[in-house]
């Protein structure tokens, strides 16, 4: 491929760092399709926002995703020679090996990597390289992807772990009705914040009663209730009173199924608590996009051994939930260079967001030795 022995996924890298992605994905999107293009690729553009190019045929058909966009605000570009303190500062080098910056591991240095293995390496078969642009958002641009793959590869900050499993996260909000009263007399109505005591009790009991388990790689899923809401006046039984509950979820749960359990659950429980009168219902947050669910690829498949085989570290669950939710269960695996948070604190999404310059070229190794490894077998 003419040119592509050239080209340069560290100068690739601050150049996407320096690029705002924050408001729009739209200037990542045109340096991605320019680069492609000036690489000997003709990149399509489709209707949701996303970036195809495609190299090779036949089988296997490898995905190589990550995204475009990132989270407010933006940070700008530095050099440094170590990663930031608590504060986000770090002493300056223009020649350093730590990228400061917006989306420099989430998920640029990922994306650098992807792209420098797309270009260089020889496709196992057919080798897709698809960027999404509002992953951050409503991740519509995925859910639009119909690719049907034998294996896909999301870019995350995993440090240069083959990540094979994440939770999914689903939200909603209960709701308990009742019948408003004059608190002088609290016999005449219904009480919804005092059946709030069932729901809260039902939270705690409900995976234990109706969850999916415990998952190999995932462990159990998680409830937790967040906001709370009730009432509008002290004197007043509460006509109405909210809570909204955080899931994570493990395979093979579902949103819809979750949504189904968890209220015939709390509708057991409110029946049998101190306010039977009392309604409840539950519902999931309306959302453009499907929710992410979690997936979960066995750690001995060959998509997994060909990146331990490559030097990626040891497979491992991926701490946050990702768009690899959308291309299960398919067998997908998360990787990439930086980390979502380190021994002094949050990195991705934070003030102090970084990556290693180093880590960014091994992560471009690892991914085309395992595109090599799939190739071979």
């Amino acid at each position: 491929m003419t040119g592509s022995d050239q080209f340069d996924p560290l100068a690739f890298h601050e150049r996407a760092v320096r690029t705002a992605s924050h408001e729009s994905p739209g200037a990542m999107r045109d340096l991605v399709v320019e680069t492609l293009t000036g690489w000997g690729h003709d990149p399509d553009v489709d209707d949701a926002g996303n970036v195809l190019a495609t190299r090779g045929a036949g089988d296997p058909h490898v995905v190589l995703n990550t995204h475009l966009d990132t989270v407010p605000p933006h940070v700008p570009f530095e050099r440094a020679s170590s990663p930031p303190d608590a504060d986000g500062a770090a002493p300056s080098d223009p020649e350093g090996d730590v990228v400061l910056g917006r989306g420099a591991c989430d998920a640029k240095g990922p994306l650098a990597a992807l792209l420098d293995a797309f270009l260089h390496v020889d496709p196992p078969g057919r080798l897709t390289l698809a960027l999404t642009p509002d992953e951050e958002t409503t991740s519509a641009g995925a859910h639009a992807l119909d690719l049907d793959a034998d294996c896909y590869v999301v870019g995350e900050p995993t440090d240069l772990a083959v990540c094979t499993a994440a939770k999914g996260r689903f939200e909603g909000a209960v709701a308990v009705t009742g019948e408003a009263a004059h608190a002088a007399h609290p016999d005449d109505g219904v009480n919804a914040t005092a059946a709030m005591e069932s729901v809260l009790g039902a939270l705690r009991t409900f995976d234990d009663e109706h969850g999916p388990g415990t998952d190999e790689q995932l462990g159990a899923p998680t409830l937790t209730p967040t906001v709370l809401a009730g009432g509008e006046a002290a004197n007043q039984l509460p006509e109405r009173a909210t809570v909204t509950v955080d899931r994570r979820s493990v395979p093979p749960e579902t949103a819809a199924g979750y949504e189904r359990a968890l209220n015939e659950h709390l509708r057991t429980a409110l029946a049998d608590g101190p306010v039977p009168d009392a309604e409840v219902s539950f519902s999931l947050t309306e959302r453009p996009t499907p929710f992410l669910e979690a997936f979960a690829t066995p750690t001995d498949h060959p998509l997994v051994a060909a990146f331990e085989a490559a030097g990626a570290d040891a497979p491992r669950p991926f701490t946050a939930a990702t768009e690899a939710s959308y291309f299960a269960p398919a067998p997908v695996v998360v990787f990439g260079p930086g980390v979502l948070v380190d021994e002094v604190g949050p990195v991705a999404h934070a003030r102090r967001e970084y990556v290693r310059r180093s880590d960014v070229e091994r992560a471009s190794e690892v991914l085309q030795g395992a595109l090599a490894a799939l190739g071979d077998r």
